[in-house]
């Protein structure tokens, strides 16, 4: 069963509902909103975001060695350490803020109604996979649905709308319609692998949820102390496997993305391979865009790039190992999302090679 919080009696259901709002808003604000305003006019002005994380401004990235897993965890937990933090006050907040009746309402039942509202509040979102799953987790914890849960998960990072704005100044409108299409078919298959799972675990109805929940969760305790409580563990449970496979990522990034040239950029093959390592990598928001930019520069495919602009942001390595290892999600369903985000990635490829995207 899912870890759950006790909460001591005491404290304010009202003034706890208020204070997650304000860290919502302020954190989404510090975090995504006020960057990534800003970030639209030097993407419109100057159609590039700067160098792939990946590789820099090379065709390849550097060989694997300790040097480049230091210089990979640097730069990218420098782009994400503010949302990381949000999430986890946020994750930690969904479990002990807000009151459980309303989230089972809301998210737990089984079905398209739970998934969709999780869908759309990803949208406004826009943290990258990692910096939303401590967010899931908070969810799972909380007994939000799985449809509800992914829905969530891979909705902030593929149909996020800064991305898709800078992907259009960056790349072409058309990559962007491209983006829109795929992610939203990406999240729907998502939440129907979700929501299959719940009702084989028999979790239907937000009623019969309800009426099955421990007393102790039905109380008003302490949110305030419950919520301090949560946010220790999730840090202690997630942070630091997802620290270790991050610079891990770091240091095999030449094997997982190979030289980029007119020769090689138009295989068949290296639009399956770059799927699967999409799949796998890790990078911050909206940091597909330069990578694809860079790459393409190379000679690398309309079909090998679309394939990587869904992959790279939908899931990785870090953040499955993230929710797996709390136990938020179970490994086959998580395994089950993956080869989802990597079979959507070749679709998408060979879209992009069909209508010369």
């Amino acid at each position: 069963m899912l870890e759950t919080s006790r909460r001591p009696q005491g404290g304010s259901a009202t003034l706890a509902v208020i204070i997650f709002a304000i860290l919502l808003l302020a954190g989404l604000f510090y975090a995504k909103w006020d960057p990534y305003y800003q970030k639209a006019f030097t993407a419109a002005a100057a159609h590039t975001l700067g160098p792939s994380i990946i590789s820099g401004t090379a065709a390849q990235p550097p060989a694997p060695s300790l040097s480049a897993a230091w210089s990979y965890f640097v730069a990218y937990f420098s782009d994400i350490w503010v949302a990381l933090i949000v999430g986890l006050v946020l994750g930690a907040g969904v479990q002990a803020l807000l009151p459980r009746d309303w989230l089972l309402r809301a998210f737990g039942a089984a079905g398209a109604r739970s998934a969709l509202l999780a869908g759309i509040l990803a949208v406004p979102s826009m943290m990258c996979t990692c910096c939303s799953a401590p967010l899931v987790a908070g969810m799972r914890r909380a007994r939000v649905s799985n449809g509800a849960a992914l829905a969530y998960w891979i909705g902030n990072p593929v149909l996020n709308p800064a991305t898709i704005i800078f992907m259009g100044f960056v790349l072409g409108w058309n990559w962007a319609l491209l983006r829109i299409v795929m992610g939203l078919l990406l999240v729907m298959g998502a939440a129907w692998l979700g929501s299959r799972e719940d009702r084989k675990g028999g979790s239907t109805t937000a009623d019969a949820l309800l009426d099955a929940l421990p007393a102790a969760e039905k109380a008003p305790g302490n949110r305030f102390a419950a919520w301090l409580q949560a946010l220790w563990r999730l840090g202690i449970g997630l942070i630091p496997e997802y620290v270790i496979v991050v610079a891990l990522l770091g240091l095999a990034r030449a094997w997982l993305f190979p030289a980029i040239s007119p020769a090689v950029g138009g295989s068949i093959l290296l639009l399956f391979g770059l799927a699967i390592a999409g799949t796998l990598f890790v990078i911050p928001t909206a940091g597909e865009v330069p990578v694809l930019q860079t790459l393409m520069g190379y000679g690398l495919s309309a079909g090998s790039a679309g394939a990587l602009m869904i992959t790279l942001p939908a899931v990785s390595l870090p953040s499955i190992a993230m929710l797996g290892a709390g136990r938020a999600v179970s490994w086959p369903l998580l395994l089950r999302v993956a080869v989802l985000v990597a079979v959507t990635g070749i679709v998408t490829g060979l879209i992009a090679l069909v209508l010369g995207v």
